[in-house]
């Protein structure tokens, strides 16, 4: 199950766990991302603050943690292959890899349904 923030970052929950990256809505937006920046391993994520950053050949966007917790992978990939995330967002372009600090800000995030209403405008 993902479960989505406002900020077009989504959070996959696997036991204690969570694997974050940006959605599919938020790298059509981007357009072809040609560089990221990802926290280091054990570097602290606060909910609705930044933890990455993505930079297109539009723009620089931050990434918005959609959880708190403790950075324990990085997807090492995209340092090399950063496109990835235009053509897989949801399964190899992954970001991190957290250990959950609190689960219950999960029931703060929006469900896959309800984040595909708010992005439809």
């Amino acid at each position: 199950m993902m479960k989505f923030h406002k900020e077009h970052a989504w959070v996959k929950v696997d036991g204690d766990n969570a694997t974050i990256g940006i959605s599919e809505y938020a790298q059509s937006k981007l357009t072809n991302i040609v560089f990221i920046e990802l926290p280091h391993i054990g570097t602290t994520a606060e909910q609705g603050k930044q933890i990455a950053t993505v930079e297109s050949v539009k723009s620089v966007s931050a990434v918005i943690a959609p959880i708190s917790g403790e950075v324990i992978e990085i997807n090492k990939e995209l340092q090399d292959s950063p496109e990835i995330i235009n053509s897989d967002p949801y399964v190899k372009g992954w970001m991190i890899k957290l250990k959950i600090k609190d689960k219950s800000e999960l029931d703060s995030l929006m469900s896959e349904e309800e984040y595909k209403k708010q992005t439809k405008g």
